[in-house]
């Protein structure tokens, strides 16, 4: 048994793995039985798998998760799982995204993901046969999609657009889990300090703040917020406000007309030169080139 990690190169680099689909952001698995070799893993990706026939425990962050046939597995980005056993007939079908590309697709409903992977830390959910009915549909479309070939001129957008309407989908049941969940959080612990940070983030048009403003918006120390950010996530508060800056100027850069002094002031920056500074050392290109290309 071995050690791997998971990540958008190593996936497509496994000659093991049976890739369905693959781009900069997404890689969708049709099987992994070579999995059964690892003992331990990384996943540097947000994922979501269907466990098609056996079953697999494990601890997941240190805690004990088990996935059987019918079940689908929520996994957030930088996870170590350990102790790893599974069975011989074990295998699944996996959908692997980038933060950046599962926000896009999700926009202010990655506050139903974060609240599921990283508040009530729900990694494994039951699918009702109805569900499964419609995931098992849902896969024969894209496949459909990947036959067409890399040479179909709107192949990814389809095949982007076939996802975040399931991803979509997923999202409305969790949020209906949530709903009817008895869990409750205690509202003096560290994990609503965090839950309370993550939907300030999500509510604010306005994000590009320091981690000092947030704080104090929470009435917490700049130190404590990191250190908790850290403690659920895996992340420091001020990745957690960079990530969600980003997503925003990508989508007004990409999907709105709107001018960059416009988004400039939309997002918080002072002026369009340290806008344009930030873009450029973020996506390695000005605004305008960045929208364009």
């Amino acid at each position: 048994m071995r050690q791997e990690e998971i990540s958008l190169q190593t996936l497509t680099d496994n000659e093991d793995i049976q890739i369905g689909y693959s781009d900069n952001d997404i890689v969708i698995i049709d099987s992994i039985q070579k999995f059964a070799e690892v003992s331990a893993a990384h996943v540097s990706m947000n994922a979501i798998a269907i466990c098609t026939q056996g079953r697999v425990q494990g601890m997941l962050n240190g805690q004990p998760m088990e996935l059987h046939k019918n079940q689908v597995a929520i996994v957030p980005q930088n996870v170590n799982i350990t102790d790893l056993m599974v069975s011989p007939d074990f295998d699944l079908k996996a959908m692997f995204f980038t933060n950046s590309i599962l926000q896009n697709f999700l926009r202010e409903k990655m506050a139903i993901w974060n609240d599921v992977v990283y508040i009530r830390r729900l990694y494994v959910v039951s699918m009702e046969d109805e569900d499964m009915l419609f995931y098992t549909n849902f896969y024969e479309m894209l496949t459909l999609c990947f036959c067409k070939g890399a040479e179909h001129p709107f192949r990814t957008d389809v095949i982007q657009s076939l996802l975040r309407a399931a991803i979509l989908g997923l999202c409305g049941a969790l949020k209906e889990r949530i709903l009817t969940d008895k869990v409750s959080i205690d509202a003096g612990s560290s994990t609503n300090h965090f839950q309370r940070f993550l939907d300030l983030l999500h509510s604010l048009e306005m994000k590009h703040r320091t981690v000092e403003w947030y704080a104090t918006e929470l009435c917490i120390t700049p130190k404590y917020l990191s250190a908790l950010c850290k403690k659920h996530s895996g992340k420091t508060a001020n990745e957690w406000i960079t990530e969600h800056v980003l997503e925003d100027i990508r989508y007004y850069l990409k999907q709105t007309d709107y001018s960059i002094k416009q988004i400039c002031d939309i997002t918080g920056f002072p002026n369009t030169s340290f806008f344009g500074k930030y873009v450029k050392d973020h996506f390695g290109m000005t605004p305008m080139e960045f929208r364009i290309h």
